[in-house]
C-alpha cells in the first residue's frame, strides 16, 4: 500500500489530476483519463509510456 500522504501529492503526468490506488495495491488509476499506472515494489511508475487504457464502464479492480 501507499502511504495517504504520498498519494495525495501523486497527480496523472496526463491531466495532473488525482489518482486513486486500487483495491491489490498493484496501480494507481486517473478516473479523469481513465488510465492505469503500475506500482513496481510499492513504487509507483508514473510514467505517459508505461500507463495502460482501462477497458469497459467499470474496472472490477478499482
Amino acid at each position: 500500500m501507499i502511504a495517504a500522504e504520498l498519494l495525495a501529492l501523486l497527480a496523472c503526468p496526463s491531466c495532473k489530476g488525482p489518482v486513486t490506488q486500487t483495491n491489490d495495491a498493484a496501480s494507481l488509476v486517473c478516473p479523469s483519463c481513465r488510465l492505469r499506472y503500475p506500482v513496481r515494489e510499492g513504487i509507483p511508475v508514473m510514467l505517459l509510456d508505461e500507463a495502460e487504457t482501462l477497458q469497459g464502464d467499470g474496472d472490477q479492480s478499482l
